[in-house]
C-alpha cells in the first residue's frame, strides 16, 4: 500500500473513532481503538504464519461455509477437525511467530460476533485480551491490555449497553479496515496516524505520549548521521539506540526506518505512564519490530529504576550508539541530596527541583557510547537560565560536550506553544566549536491556524547545515569556546546570530526612476480627462506644475 493510501485508511479510521466515540473522553477512546487496531494486526499475522505453517492442510472455505459449520474463521474450523494436532501446531508457532492467538479470538471471529450483534462479544473480547497478555507470549504481551476495561460504565451503564457500543465500534473498524488492502505492514502508519489525531485533540496531554513527525525526522536524521564526520553520511549500522521518555514510541521508529529493518541491533526505551507504555509496545510489534529487537520498560527515567541500566561495574555499563528523547518540560523533579552522589549526576551537580530538563539531560548522556550522539530537545531555558542549570551547561561546555544548539519555532508541538531547542551532544567530538542554528525565523517554517509546521525544506535546511556544518548570514554559526566564555557560557542563540528581522534594502535610483515614470503617468491619464472634460463643456482639472 503507497503512502497516500496508508494515510487514507487512518484518515477513514479517525473519521470513524470521531463518529462514534460520542461522549467519551478522546484519550479513552484512543486506548479502545488503538487496542482494536493492534488486535487486528496480531491476528492477521498470525493467520498468515498459520496458513503458511499448516499448508495444504488450511481449510481455505468461503465465509458462508465456514458459518454453517460454526467456524468464523478457517484456523478455528481446522482447530475443530484436529483437536489432537493443537499443541505442536501451537508450540511450532510459538517459534516461528512467537505468540499464539486462538482462534475464537481471532479478529475476523471478533468482528463477526460485532457486525452480528453477539452477546458474547463483550466476554469474548475479555478473555481474548487475557489470554493474549497471560499465554501467548510473556516477555512481549505481559499486561499490555492492562488500562483497557471493557467494563468501564464510559462504554455502558448496563452489561448490554456496553456489548452494543463494543459491537457498533467493532463492526465499524472492520467495515473500515474491509476497503483497503488487507496488506498488515500499512496498519503500523495508519497507528502513527491515529496516534498524531488523538494527541492533536488532548491538547497538553499530548505532550505526554508524542513527538510531532517534523520534529522526530530531525532528531532521527542527526543520530544517524557518522557522529565524528558527519558530513560522510549515515552509519552503516547501529548496535543499539534509547529513548529514555519514548512516549508512544514513534521518535525510536523513526531511527529505525532511517535505519532499515536490519540497522539496528537493539532498540530500548523507557516511559513512567503505564497506558503510553502499553501504546509503545504496540507500536513497536505493529511496525514489524520483533520481541527480541526492543525492550520498553515500565519506570521512571529520573529515579533510574530500570535495572539493566543499574549496573555497578562500569566496565559492563550499558552504552548506546545513539540516545533520542523528548522529555517532559521544566518537569518538577523531588531530588534528594543523596541523588547528588548518583554517578549520573555527581560530575555535574543535580538540576534544580523546579526544572529537571538537565536531569534528563545527564541521564542519557550517562549511558551514551564515545562514539555516539545525543541529540535531545528542551526548551529554551536551558540555554540561559543561571543557578543550578548554569554550573551544569558550563562544564558540559568546557568538557566539549555540547556539538550543536538548534533553535526551533514556537507553536510546534500539541503539548506547549513555547519555543524549543534541539541539543546535540557527544563525548568525543572534533570540532572545537558549537554550531548554532537559528530556525526559528519566520521565513523558515509555515505559519499555521493551530500549529506551526516545518516543510520538507525546512527539515532539509537544517540537516544539511549540521551535517555539513555550514555557516549561513542570520541562521548559522560557529562559535568558539572563547567566545562563548566571554557570554558566561550562555547558550542563547541571539548572543551569537542576529534574530532581529532584517530591512529591505532600499535601491535609491531604482525608486527615484519609478516616481518619474508614475509621474509621467498622472500627467497623461490628468490631461485626457481633461480632454473629455472640455468636451462636455466642464471645468478641467488643475495639472501638476
Amino acid at each position: 500500500m503507497n503512502d497516500q493510501a496508508q494515510k487514507k485508511l487512518g484518515a477513514t479510521l479517525w473519521n470513524i473513532a470521531d463518529q462514534l466515540r460520542g461522549a467519551m473522553n478522546a484519550d479513552d477512546f484512543r486506548d479502545y481503538m488503538l487496542s482494536f487496531l493492534f488486535l487486528r494486526y496480531l491476528s492477521e499475522n498470525y493467520e498468515t504464519a498459520a496458513k503458511k505453517e499448516l499448508g495444504d492442510d488450511y481449510p481455505d472455505l468461503p465465509i458462508d461455509v465456514l458459518l454453517r459449520t460454526g467456524a468464523s474463521t478457517p484456523l478455528e474450523a481446522w482447530y475443530q477437525e484436529n483437536p489432537d494436532d493443537i499443541p505442536e501446531f501451537e508450540k511450532q508457532m510459538r517459534r516461528k511467530v512467537h505468540y499464539v492467538v486462538q482462534p475464537q479470538h481471532l479478529w475476523n471471529s471478533i468482528a463477526n460476533m460485532a457486525r452480528t450483534r453477539s452477546d458474547e462479544l463483550l466476554m469474548t473480547l475479555q478473555e481474548g485480551f487475557k489470554y493474549i497478555e497471560n499465554e501467548s507470549f510473556k516477555s512481549a504481551f505481559l499486561g499490555l491490555f492492562s488500562e483497557i476495561n471493557l467494563y468501564s460504565e464510559k462504554l455502558g451503564k448496563s452489561q448490554s449497553d456496553k456489548n452494543k457500543k463494543l459491537c457498533s465500534i467493532i463492526a465499524e473498524i472492520a467495515k473500515g479496515l474491509a476497503e483497503f488492502s488487507s496488506d498488515i505492514d500499512a496498519l503500523g502508519d495508519a497507528y502513527e496516524y491515529l496516534i498524531g489525531q488523538f494527541a492533536a485533540g488532548s491538547g497538553k496531554k499530548a505532550g505526554e505520549f508524542y513527538t510531532p513527525q517534523q520534529i522526530s525526522d530531525i532528531l532521527s536524521a542527526i543520530v544517524t548521521l557518522d557522529s565524528q564526520e558527519p558530513a560522510t553520511g549515515k552509519k552503516d549500522r547501529l548496535a543499539s539506540v534509547l529513548d529514555f521518555a519514548c512516549g508512544s514510541g514513534s521518535l525510536l521508529l523513526n531511527v529505525r526506518k532511517r535505519m532499515g529493518p536490519h540497522g539496528i541491533g537493539k532498540i530500548c526505551g523507557q516511559e513512567k505512564n503505564i497506558t503510553t507504555y502499553n501504546l509503545a509496545r504496540m507500536n513497536m510489534l505493529l511496525h514489524g519490530v520483533k520481541d527480541t529487537e526492543f525492550e520498553i520498560y515500565h519506570g521512571d527515567t529520573l529515579t533510574n529504576d530500570w535495572d539493566i541500566l543499574r549496573e555497578p561495574n562500569p566496565a559492563r555499563k550499558p552504552a548506546f550508539d545513539a540516545i533520542v528523547a523528548n522529555p517532559p518540560f521544566s518537569y518538577r523533579w523531588d531530588s534528594t541530596d543523596a541523588m547528588g552522589d548518583d554517578v549520573r549526576f555527581k560530575n555535574y551537580g543535580l538540576a534544580p527541583k523546579s526544572a529537571a530538563d538537565f536531569a534528563f539531560l545527564l541521564h542519557g548522556f550517562h549511558f551514551l557510547k564515545d562514539e555516539g550522539v545525543m541529540a535531545i530537545i528542551l526548551p529554551h531555558g536551558v540555554l540561559f537560565r543561571g543557578g543550578a542549570e548554569e554550573r551544569i551547561r558550563t562544564k558540559l561546555l568546557k568538557d566539549g560536550h555540547i556539538d550543536t544548539v538548534i533553535g526551533l519555532p514556537a507553536n510546534l508541538f500539541y503539548s506547549t506553544g513555547i519555543p524549543v531547542c534541539i541539543l546535540v551532544l557527544k563525548k568525543c567530538k572534533k570540532p572545537d566549536d558549537v554550531l548554532f542554528i537559528n530556525a526559528a525565523g519566520p521565513e523558515h517554517f509555515d505559519k499555521g491556524k493551530r500549529q506551526n509546521q516545518l516543510a520538507d525544506k525546512h527539515i532539509k535546511k537544517i540537516i544539511d547545515t549540521y551535517q555539513f556544518r555550514t555557516e549561513e548570514d542570520r541562521y548559522s554559526k560557529r562559535i568558539g569556546i572563547e567566545r562563548i566564555a566571554e557570554e558566561g557560557y550562555n547558550l542563547n542563540i541571539s548572543r551569537y546570530i542576529s534574530t532581529a528581522e532584517q530591512e529591505i534594502a532600499i535601491d535609491l535610483t531604482a525608486t527615484h526612476d519609478e516616481l518619474i515614470k508614475i509621474e509621467k503617468q498622472i500627467r497623461a491619464a490628468t490631461a485626457k480627462h481633461n480632454a473629455f472634460l472640455k468636451e462636455l463643456g466642464l471645468s478641467v482639472l488643475p495639472t501638476a506644475d
